[in-house]
């Protein structure tokens, strides 16, 4: 009895954990810049609405490297509301890019990749 207890109980917490896993809608997970210009910060807005009836938060955004930062929406986003992610890649190297930005959210274990790129002009 307290097995049968112990896997339902294990089953429930599983699914709970996955109740917003695809949560958010994003606007444009890949973004193409073409070429831009070299040493003018570029910035490049990722924008994503909130699919679920809970609140997410977004709790942490990894540039690949260093010549990116990174900003996004501090608050809660409420059920249907839209928060961003930016990214201000430096473009101090010339040639072909790609960067990515790993973000973390409260509504999955999971993090998502999101990706920009181009080509930065002698």
């Amino acid at each position: 009895m307290k097995t049968k207890l112990v896997l339902f109980v294990a089953g429930a917490l599983s699914l709970m954990s996955f109740a917003l896993v695809g949560a958010l809608s994003w606007k444009s997970e890949i973004v193409e810049l073409g070429e831009i210009e070299h040493n003018v910060p570029k910035v490049v807005e990722f924008t994503f609405t909130n699919t679920s009836s809970s609140d997410i938060q977004v709790t942490n955004v990894r540039p690949s490297c260093g010549c990116t930062n990174a900003d996004f929406t501090k608050e809660a986003i409420k059920p249907g509301k839209t928060g961003t992610v930016k990214a201000t890649y430096n473009a101090a190297a010339v040639g072909a890019f790609t960067k990515t930005l790993t973000v973390t959210t409260s509504a999955d274990p999971n993090a998502i990749t999101l990706t920009f790129k181009g080509t930065v002009k002698p």
